[in-house]
């Protein structure tokens, strides 16, 4: 079944989480997003990536914010307790573009993200 409009705007606004750390440099309100057990699998200037959310909050607090940063969240699929949310970033870092799909789940009421998957944009790597 699909869920109300409301829910939509609920994803939305757990996934603005994550952008409003990765645009400030700052882990704290990707924190209230995920959960401790949360996963990570994506390619960095051509490396892997893969294991803890951890990872990430480094990657965010050691990365500048940058006031060109821009990004967009589609929330793609919403069902009872299961969320599908793709973001779009530009200028990550002042120089990175990454496509995010973030996996959530409805939790005690609380959308919460249990995976984060990305690909960075190939022309933005670098060697």
């Amino acid at each position: 079944m699909r869920a109300e409009i409301k829910e939509y705007q609920a994803v939305e606004e757990a996934a603005m989480k994550f952008v409003k750390s990765v645009a400030e440099g700052n882990s704290k309100y990707a924190r209230e997003l995920f959960i401790d057990e949360a996963v990570l699998f994506g390619y960095l200037n051509g490396n892997l990536e893969h294991g803890s959310i951890q990872q990430f909050y480094h990657n965010v607090d050691t990365t500048p914010g940058n006031p060109k940063f821009n990004a967009r969240v589609d929330v793609l699929m919403v069902e009872e307790t299961l969320a599908v949310a793709r973001v779009l970033e530009e200028g990550w870092g002042g120089s990175i573009d990454f496509t995010d799909v973030l996996l959530l789940m409805k939790m005690n009421g609380e959308w919460k993200c249990v995976a984060k998957a990305y690909n960075q944009n190939s022309a933005t790597i670098t060697k």
